[in-house]
């Protein structure tokens, strides 16, 4: 058996029928020109009849009841996996569109994994139009963070578009690390000696994360150093109670537009990603007539595990930034998001890495303590919304030859955090992954939109007067994407045309795809 780490047990303790804790990721693929009429069925076929299912893959819970899961949440082998069950095959509706695989993608992910069995489900979409198919893949939180699932995926892909007969994702092991022990080193003979270790681990630490906790109080009663603490933001629609029926909504941008705009901004490609969701939220709650006087916080997951870390589980960090929603500027909104980002950043970097997972768990203690209690979406939230940009693969992969179009994540939600908005990157472009409740954020896909016309706004701020040799202020603004009214066009040259949507039909200036 191997007993599953703090942090990634903790997904299983929140686990309910409205809030189940599964990740996921939606590839687009075009099929090869010589793909046979079966390729796909065959395709299928070989994925079920691989027979040597490596971890974390071949991994369920030991007790998945919840008081057992809770107090003792341990894997084991299954050694009888049912691929069948795992692997699912399914065909769209004509004509195929991008409405139709949204639909049918919302409503897989809004179905909670069977805890009884290995955490993970594979859906293999035909039917899609322009000669497309899609391959949907969801695993539970505790098994993979973001990171580790795009690696996970990736490893099983190609840049040879002439490879044939690959083997599937969930026969491929990671290689080890250099140094790392075997699960069975790993836990009972050394069992004594890491408990020790953690403890003195503690010990050493303790003074750092007790400075750690002294400046986040110290922000919240000095809130001009800029430094933005849990439970700073305020009540929100983002933040009530939310269902088991999820929506799903899409953008995809070139990421040299986005970098462009960074460059002429003296910003960071997160700054700008933060600027475009702080951007769209405030106009969408703008419209619902819910914006709070005071700023949105958005609550940034940060990788850290090791670049050769090819293993599972979650390894991520957390900060806190302000997202400027009070702000009617767009570029006082800019200002602001950089400098609270910085300052984040800054906190972060004064913990030592051998700190960072205790610094997580007492960050994210009192999330997990709102979700097990019952209260989460009935009081103050730790921060308003999840924002995740994520990095994936830099060249155009293959898989049995049919070549990988685009990649968005799925992500989860849970009481008190109706949204989470996550980005991957791949192959020269940044795609987001709106993940709502259904129920509570109507619309949803709006957002999408917005990030669109919140970037066209923006270049005409930065980029422009930069191309023209004048530095932007700004007094330079020349309005504002508040008002529903204020539609303004772009003066670049045309958005890519997106691979995936479910509206049935294109926004006129936007990638978005609705689910």
């Amino acid at each position: 058996m191997k007993r599953l780490g703090t942090l990634d047990a903790s997904w299983l303790a929140v686990e309910s029928e409205d809030t189940p804790m599964h990740v996921g990721n939606l590839q687009i693929f075009s099929l090869p020109e010589d793909a046979p009429e079966t390729f796909l069925r065959d395709m299928v076929e070989r994925m079920k009849a691989a027979g040597d299912v490596a971890a974390p893959w071949g991994y369920k819970l030991a007790w998945p009841g919840f008081l057992r899961r809770l107090i003792a949440p341990y894997w084991v082998e299954d050694k009888a996996i049912d691929l069948d069950y795992h692997v699912r095959h399914s065909a769209l509706p004509r004509p195929g569109g991008e409405r139709e695989l949204g639909v049918l993608v919302s409503r897989l992910h809004s179905n909670p994994l069977d805890l009884a069995r290995p955490l993970w489900e594979c859906h293999v979409i035909e039917g899609l139009e322009n000669n497309r198919f899609a391959l949907y893949t969801k695993m539970h939180h505790c098994m993979i963070d973001g990171i580790s699932g795009v690696r996970l995926m990736q490893r099983v892909l190609t840049t040879d578009p002439d490879r044939r007969h690959m083997p599937p994702p969930w026969t491929v092991r990671p290689e080890s690390r250099r140094g790392s022990k075997s699960d069975r080193e790993a836990s009972i003979p050394a069992a004594l000696s890491q408990a020790m270790d953690a403890l003195k681990l503690q010990a050493d630490m303790a003074p750092r994360l007790w400075q750690a906790g002294n400046r986040l109080v110290h922000s919240v009663r000095h809130p001009e150093d800029g430094l933005t603490a849990p439970f700073t933001g305020p009540q929100s629609m983002l933040n009530h109670r939310v269902t088991g029926q999820r929506r799903l909504a899409t953008q995809h941008y070139q990421l040299d537009r986005l970098k462009a705009v960074a460059k002429a901004s003296q910003g960071s490609l997160n700054d700008v990603v933060l600027y475009l969701c702080g951007t769209a939220l405030r106009r969408f709650l703008l419209e619902q007539g819910e914006l709070p006087d005071q700023p949105l916080t958005a609550g940034i997951p940060v990788n850290i595990r090791p670049a050769d870390d090819e293993g599972t589980g979650t390894q991520i960090s957390f900060m806190i930034a302000s997202l400027a929603t009070d702000e009617p500027d767009p570029l006082s909104r800019l200002q602001s998001i950089k400098a609270s980002s910085r300052r984040a950043k800054e906190h972060l970097q004064k913990l030592p890495k051998s700190a960072l997972n205790q610094y997580t768990m007492l960050l994210m203690s009192p999330y997990i303590l709102q979700l097990m209690s019952g209260m989460g979406g009935r009081m103050r939230p730790v921060f308003n919304v999840t924002i995740s940009n994520v990095p994936g693969p830099e060249h155009t992969l293959y898989y049995e030859g049919a070549k990988l179009e685009a990649m968005y994540p799925v992500s989860l939600i849970a009481h008190g955090g109706a949204l989470n908005i996550t980005c991957l990157s791949y192959n020269g472009s940044l795609n987001f992954g709106f993940t709502g409740c259904r129920d509570t954020l109507p619309s949803m896909q709006k957002l999408a939109v917005y990030t669109g016309e919140a970037l066209d706004e923006l270049e005409q701020l930065v980029v422009a007067p930069v191309r023209k040799g004048n530095g932007a202020s700004v007094g330079e603004a020349p309005g504002s994407l508040d008002k529903p009214s204020a539609r303004r066009r772009s003066t670049k040259a045309p958005k890519p045309k997106p691979p995936v949507a479910a509206s049935g039909r294109r926004p006129r200036k936007s990638s978005a795809k609705n689910r």
